[in-house]
């Protein structure tokens, strides 16, 4: 039986497919267009946005592949796949809790992108349960975590300085955390293992 079940990648499949698909469709929808490198992916889902609709199905959908997907990945800490969930939990909030039409803000928003942002970023660096596995053997899912952080820094500084590129950052954070659960899955399925070092092998 294989570490990581079939229906955990179709729903790794689908997370990026839904997300860039959302964005592109949502983008397209808009009238007078819709310049994707300023604007953000929640102004596309915003109250008052022409068809908010699709970008709002697809993050929902992308919080529930994420979830999914956790719960496919049995063979990794707790820790980590709990972590993958709460990325996923606070996907769905940023569905149920659009921006305003009026172009503000708005806390619960922002608190949901904030913990989905972080957690989906982080969840690779506790794949492994504390203790276990070499460095070695520990540093691909640290690298992996640390690729995610940096585009998602990149986003965080654009937002602090209103920058003129904060939708491309964001797209570039956030496409990259929904397609790292399917290079796991990718990786593990190919690989048969779990990531976890073998308990019967000798320590040297």
């Amino acid at each position: 039986m294989r570490v990581v079940p079939g229906w955990a990648l179709v729903s790794a499949v689908a997370a990026p497919i839904l997300l860039i698909g959302g964005w592109t469709l949502g983008a397209a929808r808009q009238p007078g267009g819709f310049d994707q490198v300023t604007g953000t992916i929640s102004a596309l889902a915003a109250v008052g946005a022409t068809d908010r609709w699709i970008m709002t199905v697809a993050l929902a959908g992308l919080g529930l592949c994420h979830c999914v997907t956790a719960a496919g990945l049995r063979t990794l800490a707790p820790a980590g796949r709990a972590l993958l969930t709460l990325g996923g939990v606070a996907t769905l909030a940023v569905a149920v809790f659009p921006l305003p039409a009026d172009g503000g803000g708005s806390v619960p928003h922002t608190l949901a992108a904030a913990v989905a942002f972080g957690a989906l970023a982080l969840w690779p660096a506790l794949a492994l349960a504390a203790g276990q596995g070499t460095v070695a053997q520990r540093a691909p899912w640290v690298g992996l975590a640390v690729g995610l952080l940096l585009p998602v820094a990149w986003f965080v500084a654009e937002m602090a300085v209103d920058g003129g590129r904060v939708g491309l950052a964001e797209r570039v954070a956030a496409g990259a955390e929904a397609f790292a659960p399917l290079l796991v899955v990718t990786a593990l399925r190919r690989t048969g293992r779990s990531g976890r070092p073998d308990r019967t092998a000798p320590d040297r």
